[in-house]
């Protein structure tokens, strides 16, 4: 009788636990193309993975769901000077390792994100200084007025001083080169979830932080991520029940998906631009001809009207890419309509140009794209090398995991590679003007490496960095980008599209800069 009466009473305890609870709780099994570079988010600037870690270690300031600025581990801030802002900290917020919150992990965490070594330095490129006032107040200096400073903070994870300092990793490492630390394999953030083990390009699992300081919008317990190289094995886990969500989902199979029992597909415009990178150095990585004749406007115009867009939307993307001829997409500020007018694909007019530079026969470059990063990234690389083909050049065409490629991209061994932009985490112009049009210096051009330069484009992304009138703003701009698409400065392809797939138990939210926050999913 009385241990019925005991099963009885935490019965009755589970019921109300349950029914405070925002819903039964559950994990959540994630399938993505690749892997995520490590478990540092200062140590790349890959979007997926930092996204990824997102789930670990929190910013100062974050996205919601609707992508508008809102308060994370800072609960209110204000200037205090026109180049220094003050940030008060949330308090009574724990590390997953129990070590309590203070301004001393924002000081050194925002110093070691904008360290020298840091390839996301650049995501901060007004950052002089981070002072401590209290152990809940940060002064950030800059180097003046700095219109997107909580768009940058977005993407500034936040670390344990004490912590780094007892595991000898104050300083960053660059993933992207191929560097490791403990950082790389260990975690310890303040985010909603935390790490239960790591196996690099196997599987890293994630548990539900209950210590976590915000009110939970998810139910779950778990989660699991897999890498899945593979479409066709992604999409067989899905439907076979083994993986609850899958991102990307193929294009090519959504038919089959939105038609199979308990599977729904998640599709919407995106914001990523997908782009072609010149090398514009003195020489070509492969070539067979002198010097290099990607720093030519005119030659790199020919590779551009030599790529028929129509064609690789029609058939290889389904018809649901977006053609471009800027690089940033319509919702982006900074975009221009006229500015995305593409040249016309005319190859006869390539072949002319081509001629014309002094290369009738073409000439031989090594051309290098990623097959586990972008909808049907090998599909369109090869397609455009045919197409380069048929212009009299000679791409040698490489396709590898995303890891190699961007480390190749990054050390400048590729004469042609292929990129993915999303403006993240500015969604702004300036993230491409800042990255990837200035000139390589300590701060800015960090994602440069075929050395491209324009000192009127310099001028312009340095105008845009300090300017505060957001007509004038947007107006500086819609010229950089018309200078960049003359000078074809990199060639512009489309717009992806989000596309991802589910099991229909599953709830998530889908944003448009097509990053999967679980922190906001449910499972029935």
């Amino acid at each position: 009788m009385m241990k019925r009466l005991l099963l009885a009473a935490t019965a009755a305890t589970l019921v109300g636990l349950s029914a405070a609870a925002p819903a039964s709780a559950a994990e959540i099994r994630y399938a993505s193309a690749g892997d995520i570079y490590g478990l540092d988010p200062h140590s790349m600037t890959d979007s997926f993975s930092i996204n990824f870690l997102q789930h670990i270690y929190e910013p100062l300031v974050r996205y919601s769901k609707d992508l508008k600025i809102e308060p994370a581990l800072a609960e209110r801030w204000e200037a205090v000077q026109p180049d220094v802002v003050r940030y008060h900290l949330r308090q009574g917020v724990k590390f997953h390792d129990g070590a309590a919150f203070t301004a001393d992990d924002v000081v050194v965490s925002l110093k070691r994100a904008t360290h020298e070594k840091s390839p996301i330095k650049g995501n901060l490129p007004a950052l002089k200084d981070v002072v401590k006032i209290d152990d809940f107040t940060v002064d950030l200096h800059l180097t003046g007025p700095t219109p997107l400073l909580n768009n940058f903070l977005t993407n500034m994870s936040i670390f344990d001083a004490g912590w780094l300092e007892a595991n000898n990793a104050v300083e960053p490492v660059n993933a992207q080169q191929g560097e490791e630390g403990f950082t790389t394999r260990n975690a310890n953030g303040t985010g909603p979830f935390k790490l239960e083990s790591r196996r690099p390009d196997a599987q890293t699992v994630l548990l539900a932080n209950e210590d976590w300081w915000d009110t939970p919008q998810h139910n779950l317990t778990k989660i699991i991520h897999t890498p899945i190289g593979s479409d066709a094995t992604r999409v067989a886990a899905l439907l076979s029940g083994e993986i609850d969500i899958i991102v990307p989902s193929p294009l090519q199979d959504a038919g089959r998906i939105a038609n199979s029992a308990g599977v729904k597909v998640l599709e919407a415009p995106g914001l990523r631009t997908i782009m072609m990178g010149f090398n514009i150095k003195d020489e070509l990585n492969d070539g067979d001809v002198e010097g290099n004749p990607f720093q030519n406007p005119a030659v790199r115009k020919a590779v551009y009207q030599a790529i028929n867009m129509d064609l690789i939307r029609d058939r290889i993307m389904r018809g649901k890419s977006r053609n471009a001829g800027a690089l940033v997409a319509p919702e982006v500020p900074g975009f221009d309509a006229a500015v995305n007018e593409r040249f016309a694909h005319d190859l006869e007019a390539a072949k002319a140009a081509l001629a014309e530079a002094g290369y009738p026969n073409g000439f031989q470059f090594n051309m290098n794209c990623p097959n586990d990063a972008y909808v049907n990234d090998e599909e369109i690389c090869q397609a455009m090398a045919a197409m380069l083909a048929q212009a009299g050049l000679k791409p040698k065409l490489v396709t590898e995991a995303r890891t190699l490629h961007f480390q190749k991209a990054l050390a400048g061994q590729a004469d042609l590679f292929m990129l993915g932009w999303a403006t993240l985490p500015m969604l702004d112009g300036y993230s491409v003007l800042s990255a990837m049009l200035h000139s390589p210096d300590d701060k800015l051009g960090t994602w440069n490496p075929g050395g491209y330069v324009n000192a009127k484009l310099d001028e312009l992304t340095e105008q845009v960095d300090v300017e505060l009138d957001e007509e004038k703003r947007r107006a500086l701009m819609v010229e950089a980008f018309a200078i960049a698409r003359d000078e074809v400065a990199w060639l512009p392809l489309h717009q992806q599209p989000l596309s991802w797939a589910t099991r229909d138990n599953v709830h998530v939210e889908q944003t448009a800069d097509d990053l999967l926050r679980l922190w906001y999913a449910k499972v029935d």
